[in-house]
């Protein structure tokens, strides 16, 4: 068993390289070893004093420096002494208490919900894949049709969650002032990776044109527009001189939470996944649609997530709900929804996989209405009905609230899942 202390033992007692060649220098030239012994330690005494005194003037240095330290931590203005944390201390947005303290919570859903997160955790890789492959391969086990819906879902969801992902650490996290959000948040942002991640893998695996694929948000319109509608909202928080704490500035970040949260991720992703779910349903590629179904359940926990948080910033400020940004929110999904409708009929330009593009629009219609609902807004689309029954089991949209809360363990890491 190694002893490190034996080790460096080991190390003291053994010669040397170039104290053995030196020896062997002295035999040969026959020079006296106490000569050239005095020699080296002359020198490597004067090197050790010259290390000793930088090294002194660098410890005085960072002396000096932890001496003068500012005790206030992070961004916030504390004072040594201060009282402790308390619940009431904490906010959603413009909150000056200590943002390291992770408890005492404030919002426990929002710990639940990282929890679990935790608890779905997944890796692409666990799906199998060769099904899928030999099915795309194969020139007549698909359509056209349904190659299309394949094609142009992976083209906009490779790039849709990195556009997520980046709005997520580059604009939300800073802004929003609550530990156990942000860990949340932290949580989500590796999701999105690994969503990226199984969109590439589902592209590699197939031996598409990843150049194409991942060109389609700048190539293809409805695509770039879906792509340049989200981008709007994200621009803006990623500057650094952009601060909150002004009612213009709180609803600009209101803007861009409902811009990704309840039109990107509750509106945009919709359409794609109902397509490919169906192909899995009528058991065509099952390892995409299977991965599908994974990021569909991470992608229903962020959508709540935030929900909630719109809504908790909302109670917290209700000042900034006026009637005109309740317009300018409603007008924003109905945006949104239209994107979509564009989207489903580029997608499916015919009937395939037991729909067409007029029953995705009544399923969008559907869906926009539940959104505006669940911010507390009027529906918008009268009557819209969902037209596809056998969704209720994978996304109902009417327990969103509760779709995990009582399937978590269900959906523990590497479950299988069924298309039943």
């Amino acid at each position: 068993m190694l002893n490190w202390d034996e080790y460096n033992e080991d190390a003291m007692n053994t010669p040397a390289p170039a104290m053995l060649a030196m020896a062997t220098h002295d035999e040969k030239t026959s020079t006296p070893a106490a000569v050239v012994n005095a020699t080296y330690v002359a020198e490597d005494t004067t090197r050790i004093d010259s290390t000793q005194g930088a090294l002194s003037a660098a410890i005085v240095k960072a002396q000096q420096t932890v001496d003068t330290m500012d005790v206030a931590t992070g961004l916030e203005e504390l004072e040594m002494g201060a009282a402790r944390l308390t619940v009431d201390d904490k906010r959603m947005i413009n909150c000056r208490s200590d943002l390291n303290q992770l408890v005492p919570f404030k919002y426990e859903w929002a710990w639940q919900k990282y929890l679990d997160g935790c608890a779905n955790h997944w890796m692409p890789q666990e799906v199998n894949m060769a099904k899928d492959v030999q099915t795309w391969r194969t020139p007549d086990a698909l359509s056209d049709d349904e190659r299309r819906i394949v094609m142009r879902s992976l083209g906009y969801f490779s790039t849709a969650d990195s556009l997520v992902a980046n709005n997520l650490v580059l604009g939300i996290y800073r802004h929003i002032t609550n530990p156990e959000c942000r860990q949340y948040l932290l949580r989500q942002s590796f999701e999105e990776a690994i969503h990226t991640h199984a969109y590439q893998y589902c592209i590699e695996s197939l031996g598409m044109d990843e150049g194409e694929v991942f060109n389609m948000y700048r190539e293809l319109p409805s695509i770039a527009k879906k792509a340049t509608w989200s981008l709007r909202y994200t621009q803006g928080l990623a500057d650094r001189d952009f601060h909150t704490g002004t009612p213009e500035m709180d609803q600009k970040l209101l803007r861009n939470l409902i811009g990704f949260y309840v039109v990107t991720e509750g509106i945009f992703f919709y359409c794609g996944f109902t397509q490919i779910l169906s192909m899995g349903r009528r058991n065509k590629m099952t390892g995409v649609a299977e991965q599908f179904q994974y990021i569909l359940r991470d992608e229903s926990m962020h959508l709540n997530f935030g929900v909630d948080v719109i809504n908790q910033i909302k109670l917290e400020n209700p000042n900034l709900w006026t009637i005109e940004f309740q317009q300018e929110v409603i007008q924003m999904i109905l945006e949104g929804t239209q994107l979509e409708i564009e989207y489903a009929r580029d997608s499916m330009p015919r009937g395939v996989l037991g729909m067409n593009a007029a029953m995705m629009e009544e399923y969008l219609q559907f869906i926009a209405n539940r959104r505006l609902a669940q911010l507390g807004l009027p529906e918008a689309f009268p009557g819209a009905k969902n037209p596809f029954p056998w969704m209720s089991e994978i996304m109902d949209l009417r327990k969103e609230k509760n779709f995990f809360e009582t399937r978590v363990i269900e959906y523990q890491t590497g479950g299988a899942l069924s298309w039943e």
